[in-house]
């Protein structure tokens, strides 16, 4: 296996580690503590919270399946460490930056939060999402200079 696999395996799972992270969060913290919206908000409150179920579903499965991958690209001693973390970073603002543009604003299938100026809100979460994307992007550039 070429060490061009091995550099696209380390980012790539590590990116769905980032993935599941970033929906855990959202999910935890904005969808459960604070309640300010569910995954699908335009139904019953019984399939917004159905829709909540599903989307951490998905970010379990994506959170174990990327440290299942990351484990055996470790034991196989083929991790690069400095890509996974590039990853992390990719994936975790890959997710906010989708959620923030296209699943509130374009698909408009939920919003951050409702009845206020949503304005900053949009902002901060999409300017969230396009630090930790930028992040990523800044350490994987680091490493192929470096390579």
């Amino acid at each position: 296996m070429t060490t061009t696999a091995h550099s696209r395996r380390s980012c790539g799972y590590a990116a769905l580690v980032g993935i599941g992270t970033m929906a855990a969060v959202d999910e935890i913290i904005f969808h459960q503590l604070l309640q300010w919206h569910h995954f699908f908000d335009h139904a019953t409150p019984a399939i917004g919270i159905v829709s909540d179920g599903l989307l951490h579903a998905m970010e379990l499965m994506a959170l174990v399946a990327g440290f299942f991958l990351l484990i055996v690209l470790a034991l196989q001693q083929r991790l690069i460490a400095r890509l996974a973390w590039a990853g992390f970073f990719i994936g975790a603002g890959g997710f906010q930056l989708f959620d923030g543009v296209v699943s509130h604003k374009i698909l408009r299938i939920h919003q951050i939060r409702y009845d206020v100026d949503l304005l900053v809100y949009d902002v901060t979460w999409i300017a969230s999402g396009l630090v930790l994307l930028l992040i990523g992007i800044g350490l994987y550039r680091r490493h192929v200079r470096r390579a």
